[in-house]
């Protein structure tokens, strides 16, 4: 088993930043890759980004590249996604999320095991 437990998320006007947490508890040494997705009101949940559970390698939807980056820091046992630039559209609960069994490390939110509660980010225009 593998607990995540988000935080950071709020309003903000466009344009501005945000930066959300996950810090992940339990088995995490089975953790293959982690990942961010987004939900917002009635569309389906999608991919945002994922980072290798090493944090060597990235991948970013089209939608928020060169805006979003995802990283982690080992010492602080914390997976974070720093939100630049950002637009109305990005408005959403934001998720993280582990994959342990399926270790594919994908962009299918159906490939992850394990999820976090959720936090809202409402960017205001």
């Amino acid at each position: 088993q593998v607990q995540l437990v988000e935080s950071g998320g709020g309003l903000v006007q466009a344009g501005g930043s945000l930066r959300l947490s996950c810090v992940p508890s339990g088995r995490t040494f089975t953790v293959y890759a982690m990942g961010w997705f987004r939900q917002a009101p009635g569309k389906e949940r999608e991919f945002v980004a994922r980072i290798t559970w090493s944090g060597l390698a990235t991948d970013y939807a089209d939608s928020v590249k060169g805006r979003f980056t995802t990283d982690r820091d080992n010492a602080k046992n914390t997976m974070y996604l720093q939100m630049n630039s950002l637009k109305p559209e990005d408005t959403a609960v934001y998720y993280c999320a582990a994959d342990v069994e399926k270790r594919r490390g994908s962009r299918k939110f159906v490939d992850y095991d394990y999820w976090g509660q959720g936090t809202q980010v409402t960017v205001s225009s």
